[in-house]
């Protein structure tokens, strides 16, 4: 049986953390930055994590990781 492909462009946008949780980069912070606040700019930056529902979804396009 052939090996199962790892979905390339889930692995660019999540990690998958050693308890097994997946983090992401949050969207939003690319451009039109000038009328975002500083707080929400500043909470941007932080890597989110995916609800439970979510990361079972993710995990089947990265086997391997």
């Amino acid at each position: 049986m052939p090996k199962i492909k790892t979905n390339k462009s889930a692995k660019k946008r999540y990690h998958v953390t050693g308890t097994g949780k997946v983090k992401y980069k949050k969207q939003g912070l690319r451009h039109i930055l000038t009328k975002k606040a500083s707080k929400r700019k500043r909470q941007l930056r932080k890597r989110g994590v995916l609800s439970p529902v979510e990361q079972k979804k993710i995990k089947r396009l990265l086997p391997y990781d």
